[in-house]
């Protein structure tokens, strides 16, 4: 044989070899998939293997759809997959529906497990939300104030209600729809509006249902990814008087405000009252003042002989007889007193 034959010979062998081991490798698969109905060829799954796609997950996700009655291709399982989506949970959530009778296609499905990601949700659990609804509390346990919704009714006695409310998924909304914290958020002012309008307490807790009744009527489930079934009012207690205490508080307010201005006028008469004796001790000087000037002019008088000795002291007689008589009345109103 010539170089040629022998290097045709080898090369023949080396791929019947590789084909063989390729062949192999995927029998099982191949062989599992076509008892299944679910054909796929050794060459999709080369193909898939090739491209980092996991190929049982593949295969086993194609098996599961064509058992339930949906068609799917390998095709559309892997641009999920390479997508960053589940397939199996896309292929659980298509079969709930179907077997549920509520109609999802495979992309809307797919849409739903991509937005899915990154959160606690899955587009499994939409599904089966939407068969079976979901209770909500509200508020959320976590969110703390006793797990209760404060709200006051006109005549100033508050409230604390707790609700729970039963919604389903909406799978035409749940792409961009709001989340539970959005209902949660628009159920709780729902009932504050409620018991705010109210004129009594009495009337909330004789018709506890005209809350809900309400709130549905708000239609608080709009732009939400969810359809709200019902509200129900799981518990409803008497709180604090709040419109007496912002009455007692207001008054204690008043009281201050009054205090504080009466302390003003008060420190505005004692003002007045040290300025009048500022002023008397001032019209006192000026008596002193005048008073010294009249030695002076009696000396005067003396010098220019206006006054005499006799006119001097008749002056003295008479100033003495004015002391006397001043203290005579003095000790009279003593002894009286």
């Amino acid at each position: 044989m010539s170089t040629i034959e022998l290097f045709s010979i080898g090369a023949g062998i080396v791929i019947a070899l590789i084909i063989f081991l390729i062949v192999a490798k995927f029998f099982n698969l191949w062989l599992r998939a076509r008892i299944s109905n679910a054909p796929v060829s050794i060459v999709n799954l080369l193909a898939m293997y090739l491209r980092g796609v996991p190929n049982a997950l593949i295969v086993d996700t194609r098996i599961t759809a064509a058992k339930a009655g949906i068609p799917i291709n390998t095709d559309q399982l892997e641009a999920h997959y390479l997508a960053g989506g589940e397939v199996s949970h896309v292929v659980l959530s298509l079969i709930a529906a179907d077997k549920a009778g509520i109609p999802l296609d495979f992309n809307r499905a797919c849409a739903i497990d991509l937005a899915c990601k990154g959160t606690s949700k899955t587009v499994l659990e939409a599904v089966r939300t939407s068969i079976n609804p979901k209770v909500i509390d509200c508020p959320h346990p976590d969110m703390g104030r006793g797990g209760k919704i404060d709200a006051v009714a006109k005549d100033g006695i508050s409230l604390r209600v707790r609700a729970r409310v039963t919604v389903r998924t909406n799978l035409d909304r749940f792409i961009g729809g709001a989340t539970e914290e959005t209902v949660v958020a628009r159920v709780g002012e729902g009932i504050v509006t409620c018991i705010g309008s109210s004129a009594s307490y009495k009337d909330v807790l004789e018709n506890p249902d005209s809350i809900s009744k309400l709130v549905l009527h708000k239609g608080v489930d709009a732009g939400t990814a969810f359809e709200i079934l019902s509200i129900d009012i799981a518990d409803i207690d008497v709180g604090e008087n709040v419109g007496a205490k912002l009455q007692a508080e207001q008054a204690e307010t008043d009281k201050k405000i009054a205090q504080a201005n009466a302390e003003v006028r008060r420190a505005a008469a004692v003002a007045v009252e040290q300025e009048m004796a500022a002023r008397t001790q001032e019209m006192r000087a000026r008596v002193v003042e005048s008073e010294a000037q009249i030695p002076l002019a009696m000396a005067e008088a003396f010098r220019s002989g206006n006054l005499g000795i006799m006119d001097f002291a008749r002056y003295k007689n008479i100033t003495a007889d004015t002391d006397m008589r001043s203290k005579i009345a003095g000790a009279g109103n003593a002894n009286q007193g």
